[in-house]
């Protein structure tokens, strides 16, 4: 696997909006932001664009402002500005080895999981399950330390929630594999097309936000019956952001997670505080990674001995 080199004040960031189109934060202000932090700018095209009401301009045009990041070698890292819906129509319009042959830091989560899923796949690169561009505004000071850390750290990498936060088992072992994974609706709407997602021998993460929990049990229910609970080594559940119970007796999420580790009797944590969430953890994603639910411990590592 390719690892990206570290990223320092000083450094250039590309931004990109490979998804839906800015709300709410005008890209300038970004870039101020960035600044503030000891960091050069670049914005892609794609930032000023907007199509269909929720896309940030034309697939093509998405696809090419990506590609033009990694070729870029005045780029250092790539942020993406927000997710929403966009990034698996442009997976087919992408040279992957592009990505493969100038690996630089790749970071941001929900929609963007299906951009991460590929370019582990099929660029073998370590890329970032992070905070966006867009809520810079809200990042605090464990956000900003969890994505600095995970960039830049040497060997190996203690996976930490905010203080208040407790890890917690759902069942107890122990496993090593690569980390995938990303947002739970976008996993599954990879199965059954050339960017599936292949869990095989890894320990598979997922997030949520914003679904009914019978629609979590039933997107995992699917997981299920593709074989990817089956195949994996060890499961990490993040935070699932407003999924609310749908019925008086539904008996909620955790409920549900606890019938996946159970039923599938791999190690498996909840509660990791990654996701649609603030504070938020940032995950290095195709990385060597080490689970111990007996004594809730994630732990990445550049080589495992």
């Amino acid at each position: 696997m390719r690892y990206p080199d570290h990223l320092k004040k000083g450094d250039t960031i590309g931004l990109i909006a490979p998804a839906g189109p800015l709300r709410d934060i005008k890209i300038e202000e970004i870039k101020y932001e960035l600044n503030r932090l000891g960091y050069e700018v670049k914005i892609g095209k794609s930032c000023y664009l907007s199509y269909k009401g929720y896309l940030s301009g034309k697939d093509k045009e998405r696809a090419l402002d990506l590609e033009r990041m990694f070729l870029d070698k005045n780029i250092d890292a790539i942020i993406c500005v927000r997710g929403g819906y966009g990034c698996a129509r442009i997976l087919d319009l992408i040279d992957f080895t592009i990505i493969r042959d100038n690996p630089k830091a790749f970071i941001g989560f929900s929609d963007v999981t299906a951009l991460h899923i590929a370019i582990n796949q099929l660029s073998n690169l370590v890329t970032y399950h992070g905070i966006m561009a867009a809520s810079i505004k809200k990042w605090d000071e464990f956000t900003y330390s969890s994505l600095t850390k995970a960039l830049n750290f040497k060997e190996e990498l203690v996976i930490e929630n905010p203080s208040n936060e407790n890890l917690m088992s759902l069942y107890e072992g122990y496993c090593e594999g690569v980390i995938t994974g990303g947002n739970l609706s976008v996993i599954v709407s990879t199965l059954g097309t050339k960017y599936e997602i292949d869990t095989k021998n890894k320990i598979l993460f997922i997030e949520e936000i914003g679904e009914y929990t019978y629609k979590v049990d039933k997107m995992l229910n699917h997981m299920q019956m593709a074989s990817k609970f089956n195949d994996c080594k060890g499961i990490i559940f993040g935070e699932f952001t407003n999924c609310k119970k749908a019925f008086q007796n539904d008996e909620g999420i955790l409920n549900i997670l606890k019938e996946i580790a159970i039923k599938n009797k791999k190690p498996t944590i909840c509660n990791l505080k990654s996701g649609h969430c603030m504070p938020m953890v940032t995950i290095p994603l195709n990385m060597n990674c080490c689970l111990n639910s007996y004594e809730n411990k994630i732990i990445l590592m550049k080589s495992i001995n």
